[in-house]
């Protein structure tokens, strides 16, 4: 039995109907108990987000940074391969119907991820000088568990850090390798290398990269996308009706193409859209730790559009681009789909685009996630770990651009859902406290009354645990 096999099993049993009930029950728990906030919010939370980007950013520097640079940062991890390959690999697996089971993640995620950056922000700290925080610090915190906030920690490192960035460092070395014609090789070490310039900045240059980059990389897929889409605007309602229709009768949608069931269909949708938008995963929080807001429902609602932007309009975009060029038909999977599909709209040049479109977003990912990884290197050993830390991540993205691809997919696959549990339990365990923070918010600061969870100058003197 070889390595893909046994880790494929072990996926299944991980990956089974119970934590993918635990993860769209978390989901549906908060929104109820929200009362469908991210629907009643959706409006302040564009104002909220677009205030940031048109706004002025403060300079990131040991205080945090802004809200829109938090954001970014949390997009740049969010916005990756997920949205290319990612999509096409559900597509692939679970035929045309996963991607409505990606919807239905995204829209109950959207009340998860608020829920995790509520309690980011209610439990931040300052360490050696510098504000950080994420799921360890609100199980430690809140929970008063210290071992499953260890336990996360790892998990967390070894699933974005090392394994998610070998993912990410492994489509960017197939796509410009089918492009370019360059050895995936040199690509994983190029990418190591402006990762390592962009790290050694610290979080001034990190918040400074994403808020220029991420705006940027998503602006030029989404037009690239929109275009294809409209040149075959013919194939539009029949695309939806795939994706509707086959969410509940796969080979049906297809003419038995995919030859998909039900559950594949489920299973690829909910974990493709998992990877894609991180809700529930514990790994966005540590981006909306560190913003500078008044209150932590502010960065609630601004984390939630970063759900919207992923999985609503680029994830929903590249299946659309798939789906309506007859893409689908090629037998291909991963970013070979997606790029066919771009090929097929654009010509020769859509190969170029897809691999243009990939760098950015495996690079702005890798960023995203090696920020990620740090915060728990220093939960776990302070900055003295950071050194060893920074070399195995850059040693992970030169390996990672020439491994087999449907592996590495597997081995994040397991070690995503290693990470996903503690989260779960801490999101559950502290309920009452989420919901308790979010009414202050309608309540009292967005009405401009006394706030008790109000932070003035981020400094956190009086934080409700």
């Amino acid at each position: 039995m070889d390595l893909f096999t046994i880790v494929n099993k072990i996926n299944s049993i991980l990956w089974g109907p119970i934590m993918l009930f635990m993860l769209l029950g978390t989901g549906v728990l908060f929104t109820l108990k929200l009362r469908f906030l991210q629907i009643r919010k959706l409006k302040y939370a564009f104002k909220l987000t677009f205030d940031g980007i048109l706004s002025k950013s403060d300079r990131a520097n040991e205080d945090g940074m802004s809200s829109f640079q938090a954001l970014s940062t949390a997009i740049a991890a969010q916005v990756g391969t997920g949205n290319l390959a990612g999509v096409a690999t559900a597509i692939a697996a679970g035929g045309p119907g996963a991607i409505f089971w990606m919807w239905i993640s995204g829209f109950f995620g959207m009340s998860t991820i608020f829920a995790e950056a509520i309690l980011a922000q209610v439990y931040k700290k300052r360490v050696d000088g510098e504000i950080t925080g994420g799921p360890a610090y609100y199980i430690t915190d809140g929970l008063k568990n210290k071992y499953l906030a260890a336990f996360f920690s790892i998990a967390i490192i070894l699933a974005l850090g090392f394994m998610g960035n070998m993912v990410q460092s492994n489509s960017v070395g197939a796509a410009i390798s089918g492009a370019f014609n360059i050895n995936p090789l040199f690509v994983g070490i190029g990418v190591a290398i402006i990762v390592g310039l962009i790290i050694i900045g610290g979080i001034g240059r990190i918040a400074s990269f994403t808020e220029k980059v991420v705006p940027f990389m998503a602006i030029f897929y989404i037009l690239g996308s929109l275009i294809i889409i409209f040149l075959n605007y013919e194939h539009i309602i029949p695309a939806f009706k795939m994706i509707i229709y086959g969410a509940f009768n796969p080979m049906a949608a297809t003419g038995g193409l995919i030859g998909a069931t039900i559950k594949e269909s489920f299973r690829y949708g909910i974990a493709r859209g998992l990877f894609s938008n991180e809700a529930g995963m514990g790994s966005t929080p540590h981006a909306h730790a560190v913003a500078k807001v008044k209150h932590p429902g502010q960065q609630g609602l601004v984390a939630l559009m970063g759900v919207v932007i992923d999985t609503g309009i680029v994830c929903t975009l590249t299946a659309l681009v798939i789906l309506t060029t007859g893409s689908i038909e090629a037998g291909l999977s991963g970013a070979a789909l997606t790029q066919e599909g771009f090929i097929r709209g654009f010509g020769g040049f859509g190969s170029y685009f897809v691999a243009i479109c990939l760098f950015f977003f495996s690079l702005s990912t890798i960023i995203g996630w090696y920020f990620f990884g740090e915060s728990n290197v220093k939960f776990l050993f302070g900055k003295k770990g950071l050194v060893l830390y920074k070399i195995i991540v850059l040693l992970c993205i030169i390996v990672g651009a020439t491994m087999k691809v449907e592996l590495v997919w597997e081995i994040a696959d397991t070690f995503n859902a290693l990470m996903v549990i503690p989260n779960l339990i801490a999101l559950l365990g502290m309920t009452s406290l989420i919901v308790k923070v979010a009414n202050d918010f309608e309540n009292n600061f967005e009405k401009g009354k006394l706030s008790e969870y109000t932070n003035k100058d981020n400094k956190l003197e009086n934080p409700q645990h």
